[in-house]
């Protein structure tokens, strides 16, 4: 993947991640392809609104679709979002995925145990290359403009696989931010996963 070349990214939840995701990606080019757990047809307006670029299908044709394949649905979906897709082998897969639920006093943390929460996912898509990114800020945020106080957003990036990562943080550069790769899953993961040192919702800006 040159410097610069738009992709193709399917994107499994429609939510305000996914949705946030959408927008970047379209506006700087990409080729956008929607799916969530209903029909596409509940995606027309999203679609509508976000151009040409967009198009919407069910989750296997949105991961058949993309270069690059975002995984951006609740902690709770991620078992049967990863199982509506037939094969995941090949494939580069973000996760923004947090630890986390809704309850009625407000967002709780998931136990998740001895397990790294991107251990967790990488176990669901087997045979991808999983880059974890774009966890560090609330939607809302996330959904801004990059370009801020004369600076960018950071993007954390771990993975294991080097081309994976760089083809997320080529994604994360088109759009604006400013991608740092943090190292390994196991060695990265933990900076910025839920509870970690340089986990939050607005990492330090970079200057441009």
């Amino acid at each position: 993947m040159c410097d610069g070349e738009r992709m193709k990214v399917g994107i499994i939840g429609a939510g305000r991640i996914g949705t946030a995701l959408a927008r970047h990606f379209t506006r700087a080019g990409h080729q956008v392809r929607l799916a969530n757990s209903h029909d596409p047809q509940t995606l027309a307006p999203l679609v509508g609104e976000l151009g040409e670029n967009a198009s919407a299908g069910t989750p296997q044709e949105a991961a058949d679709f993309g270069d690059v394949v975002v995984l951006a649905v609740q902690w709770s979906q991620k078992e049967s979002a990863a199982a509506s897709v037939s094969s995941w082998e090949g494939k580069v897969v973000l996760t923004p995925v947090n630890p986390l639920r809704d309850t009625p006093g407000g967002i709780e943390v998931v136990d998740t145990g001895d397990r790294r929460p991107s251990e967790i996912v990488a176990s669901l898509v087997p045979g991808a290359h999983l880059v974890k990114g774009f966890n560090t800020y609330l939607a809302q945020v996330l959904a801004e403009d990059p370009a801020v106080d004369g600076g960018r957003r950071v993007v954390l990036l771990a993975g294991d696989d080097v081309q994976a990562k760089r083809m997320v943080a080529e994604l994360a550069t088109s759009c604006g931010f400013q991608p740092v790769d943090t190292g390994t899953l196991a060695e990265g993961g933990p900076l910025f996963e839920t509870g970690g040192p340089l986990a939050g919702p607005r990492p330090a800006l970079i200057a441009l």
